[in-house]
């Protein structure tokens, strides 16, 4: 099954209207089961799902006044209906939490099914006519029923076809309109995007048609940039473009869009800092850069805990972890485009230079995180003393950055001296070294210059670097291997699951992240251990697929979704794409 049909009902099978809602390319609109058919919110940055409230019911009646019930959910359209010969247990459970980034939508039961159920004639469908209007259509006598927030209850009939459009203050208007041209025109967007999706192993190609309508479904347009196209991480809470999250993003991305992968890092390099900074997240009202760029309530905390050595009056910097070079690098491996790369190629150079001018908060020449949020994982462990913390991550980053640029600059610059990035690469990794403890046999972060002796996986990182000396990439190669610590059934935990840190479920603290098992496969591979890197990188694409979809973050006992975490998760879903490529050659 290669062609965009066949692979929009592969990523059918997932859609479930609990973990994963009906939307459309750049909407805002997401649909989601509900005890009586279906409820509509909106999708807006930093607000939850019970706040963007557009219709807390949508019952579809048939002709007689009773209930039709989901029947079948495909990219491009909801269809309800009494089925014949079909199992419904995929749409059985309807609870979700409604809440943003710390929780995350119920998953449901996983059922398989070759092809969509027969409907009977009294089948009404739901789809969309643009991004902001739903269009909904039925036989003769059928009706929809709309419960609004209000309490307000109207019904209207659907032989006609009728459009429910939901204006910026999440009010719906009812119109007429052409229902069948609302679904060829929504079933031209999917097969657009479906045509581009890449293909891999059978065995995995399920999984990564699912993975691409992620990609696609988390689309959103930022007005304020003008056209601009963001794959955010979720829908369901995460609105905007984090850097990071961008990063990992485009990598997949490249793989059958290499256009849309360039606009994801042209949008998180735009808006530096006078000193070259990049700010954590670009998001429809502006930029997260600082501290001053969150709401009041959220500003005196994060000065207090921002750092311990920098003013705690002045504003903390927040940003995230530099790995720019290297999603740059491999998003024009995929198509060239050298005006493009010499543009951005600036611009990373810039917050490189940030990093070791702006973040070495204590003048020893290595760069600390000022605030958790700056590194990406906000709770882990190594964060629970003093700041500003000095980890092993962040110092891998900078060396395999440095070189990264260097090698770009080689490239596209050949008339520009790279050496200076390779000597500080040098210097950077010997102040990595001397992070390594051989007592611990591991590397160790410092909070406010006080060991932090929580065992975890940024401590793994520097096999990144590639250039480790034998004795360390063999002992942290080791630390992989072990069952006791980080050779876990289904993958690499963040947090040792020997250390008395771990947790199976708290966020950073043990459960397992698409994204550091592969920053770990790849390190492996840098550092000599190309077989153990192949076997890490089909261990992860295995938890996705037992897993039931790229959820954030996964217990690592079970290999399902944890409990709070956030699913059709953009990261996973690239990287998954980025990890079934590479295993499918």
């Amino acid at each position: 099954m290669t062609d965009a049909a066949a692979l929009a009902t592969l990523a059918g099978r997932h859609l479930d209207l609990i973990s994963a809602p009906f939307t459309l390319p750049r909407s805002r609109v997401l649909v989601f089961r509900s005890e009586d058919g279906v409820r509509v919110h909106t999708s807006e940055y930093e607000r939850r799902l019970s706040d963007c409230r557009v219709l807390d019911a949508l019952v579809v009646l048939d002709a007689e006044g009773e209930e039709l019930p989901v029947a079948d959910v495909l990219p491009g359209k909801v269809t309800f209906g009494r089925t014949e010969g079909c199992d419904s247990s995929r749409f059985a459970r309807s609870t979700t939490s409604g809440d943003s980034r710390s929780l995350s939508e119920e998953r449901s039961d996983e059922t398989k099914r070759v092809d969509p159920p027969s409907t009977s004639e009294a089948e009404v469908t739901l789809t969309f006519a643009d991004p902001s209007t739903l269009s909904l259509g039925g036989p003769s006598g059928s009706r929809v029923r709309l419960q609004h927030p209000d309490g307000r209850v109207e019904e209207h009939p659907l032989e006609r076809g009728i459009r429910l459009h939901v204006a910026a203050d999440r009010s719906v208007s009812v119109q007429l309109g052409d229902h069948t041209a609302a679904l060829a025109a929504t079933d031209r967007i999917w097969s657009d995007w479906f045509a581009k999706c890449p293909l891999v192993r059978d065995d995995l190609q399920e999984m990564a048609a699912f993975c691409w309508w992620v990609l696609g479904a988390n689309i959103v347009e930022l007005p304020s940039l003008g056209d601009a196209r963001a794959i955010v991480p979720s829908k369901i809470g995460y609105v905007g473009l984090w850097q990071w999250d961008a990063y990992f993003i485009a990598v997949g991305l490249r793989h059958g869009d290499p256009e849309l992968a360039r606009e994801q890092l042209e949008i998180a390099f735009r808006f530096p800092g006078a000193d070259g900074q990049l700010p954590d997240v670009v998001h429809e009202l502006g930029v997260l850069a600082t501290s001053d760029d969150l709401p009041e309530s959220d500003r005196a905390n994060l000065r207090r805990a921002g750092s311990q050595i920098a003013d705690p009056s002045a504003p903390v910097p927040l940003t995230k972890p530099p790995l720019a070079a290297w999603a740059l690098r491999k998003v024009l491996e995929a198509e060239d485009a050298p005006d493009w790369a010499r543009e951005q190629l600036a611009r990373v150079i810039r917050s490189q230079e940030w990093w070791f001018a702006g973040s070495d908060l204590d003048h020893d020449g290595m760069p600390e995180y000022g605030h958790p949020y700056s590194s990406g994982l906000d709770d882990s462990p190594i964060f629970d003393g003093p700041l500003p913390t000095a980890a092993p991550d962040l110092g891998a980053y900078l060396v395999r950055q440095d070189l990264e640029i260097a090698a770009l600059l080689e490239r596209y610059e050949p008339g520009v001296d790279g050496t200076r990035f390779r000597e500080r690469a040098a210097v950077t990794q010997d102040l990595l070294l001397q992070m390594w403890s051989s007592d611990q046999g591991r590397f160790l972060a410092y909070g406010g210059g006080e060991a932090q002796l929580s065992d975890t996986i940024v401590g793994l990182m520097p096999l990144l670097t590639g250039t480790l000396p034998a004795t360390i990439a063999s002992a942290l190669r080791a630390a992989v291997d072990d069952p006791s610590r980080y050779a876990l059934e289904w993958g690499l935990p963040t947090v040792a699951a020997s250390d008395p840190d771990f947790s199976a479920e708290r966020m950073w603290r043990g459960p397992i992240w698409v994204n550091t098992n592969t920053l770990i496969a790849e390190g492996l591979e840098a550092s000599g251990y190309p077989e153990r890197a192949r076997e890490l990188r089909e261990q992860t694409v295995a938890l996705v697929v037992h897993g039931g979809g790229p959820h954030e973050y996964f217990n690592p006992r079970t290999g399902q979704k944890a409990d709070r975490a956030t699913t059709a998760f953009g990261w996973s879903a690239a990287l998954f794409i980025d990890l079934a490529v590479g295993l499918s050659r």
